[in-house]
């Protein structure tokens, strides 16, 4: 718990005055330790109402579970703030099997992508792969792929790892972190899988669309940097290389052109029947791909406050993304920090204290295609940049953006809190290092 009670006192020392009250942290210590529903809540969000794709029947669930639970803790102004600008279409996956018939059975390890078509029924096909070195290699494949479910990528190459998956940092880690200077800098993830020039990948998705074929196989990127099986995201809609990236359609959007059923595949299932078929062997699969569409809308967050008072136009505002991916219960990312956000409010509202300062929790939708909630939100409600390049020196502030105190998030999975990124804000250092002394 240590972790929900280091956001408390942020969030309580930030709302209260510079200093933190350590009168309190006994009483949220007892709370915390005592009484957390913080698991319980986790659970309604995973085990109940994962995933949370963005507009998906899951999300809407978790977003009234929210809305809901916040009203039940006296909270106030408790709504889903919507963005006033159209998301695109929810989607869900219904059922959902692929296996390997021939030339020998197993079940494969894949999932299909966001927002991919269905197929009718259960789909028996031969699998044929694209096995392309230029564009007069296409030649080889007309004619072929009517009905047919197609490996499209090159296979994935597989390396053992050596590396433990995870290492706790020691005490020297964390002072080099907390004395690090402000050039520091987070190159975030990066996904590794063979590529293809953008001209050639077209042509190949032009094919098989001319041709149609039955699904699209793609494997899955090398997993020694992220850990994990299948890393799947949103179905691709094709486009010619040319075309700008601004008029390029996601496969969410109601007017995104027609694609094929997408599945990814994990690499060494994909890898195996890639060598059957160079082997000389037919690889014959069934697949059953079930989906459902729902109708573009708007895209939402929830907002619930505890209000402030001689200073309560002033925010303090604490957040993590509601949303999810597909492929799972949306635990780690981030049902986890969502479920942290919403203890702390919970902790918060048990004190019986009423902050200077109004607290404010956000719980953002559509964070995954591209921190859309959250970026909606700053534009309506606090300010814009006008600069577009670094250093962002020339911001437009609204009158709410001028009195916004600060903002805490949380999405770097789970664990407890050992310190905070203070995200290139040295003037942030000596507040975070006084708020700290209490832990």
């Amino acid at each position: 718990m240590r972790h929900l009670i280091c956001l408390f006192l942020f969030a309580w020392a930030g709302a209260m005055a510079q200093q933190t009250d350590t009168t309190l942290v006994p009483k949220i210590k007892d709370e915390g330790l005592n009484r957390s529903q913080v698991m319980h809540i986790l659970h309604m969000l995973t085990d109940v109402h994962g995933p949370r794709l963005t507009n998906s029947p899951g999300f809407k669930k978790a977003a009234e579970y929210a809305k809901q639970t916040f009203e039940k803790w006296g909270l106030e102004n408790v709504h889903y703030d919507y963005w006033g600008e159209e998301f695109g279409r929810g989607w869900q996956l219904k059922k959902f099997s692929l296996s390997a018939v021939a030339p020998v059975y197993f079940p494969v390890i894949a999932y299909p992508k966001a927002w991919s078509p269905g197929v009718k029924g259960t789909v028996a096909a031969e699998a044929v792969y694209l096995d392309l070195k230029s564009e007069s290699d296409l030649e080889k494949y007309r004619g072929k792929l009517k009905g047919k479910i197609v490996l499209f990528s090159l296979p994935t190459p597989v390396k053992p790892g050596f590396e433990p998956d995870a290492r706790r940092l020691d005490e020297k880690d964390l002072l080099e972190l907390a004395n690090s200077g402000p050039t520091e800098s987070f190159t975030g993830r990066r996904f590794v899988a063979p590529a293809e020039p953008q001209r050639l990948a077209w042509l190949k998705w032009e094919l098989c669309m001319k041709e149609g074929a039955a699904a699209i196989l793609e494997a899955s990127p090398s997993f020694r940097l992220e850990d994990g099986t299948v890393m799947v995201a949103a179905a691709t809609v094709p486009y010619p290389p040319e075309t700008p990236f601004a008029d390029r359609l996601p496969s969410r959007s109601a007017q995104a052109p027609k694609t094929l059923p997408q599945v990814v595949v994990a690499a060494e299932h994909y890898n195996r029947m890639v060598r059957q078929i160079q082997d000389g062997l037919t690889v014959r699969l069934e697949l059953t791909l079930e989906t459902e569409f729902f109708p573009a809308e708007q895209g939402f967050n929830v907002i619930a406050e505890i209000p402030g008072t001689d200073l309560k136009d002033e925010i303090v505002m604490i957040g993590a993304h509601l949303d999810s991916w597909h492929s799972g219960t949306g635990t780690t990312d981030n049902g986890c920090g969502s479920a942290v956000m919403m203890e702390a409010m919970r902790l918060l509202k048990s004190l019986g204290r009423q902050p200077r300062r109004t607290i404010r929790i956000a719980l953002w939708g559509g964070e995954e295609q591209g921190l859309l909630g959250s970026r909606s939100y700053v534009k309506r409600v606090l300010g814009e940049r006008l600069d577009k390049t670094f250093p962002y020196d020339s911001i437009r502030l609204t009158p709410a953006g001028e009195k916004f105190s600060v903002y805490f998030n949380m999405d770097n999975g789970s664990g407890k809190y050992r310190g905070v990124y203070l995200q290139g804000n040295e003037n942030a250092r000596p507040v975070f290092r006084e708020w700290l002394k209490a832990l």
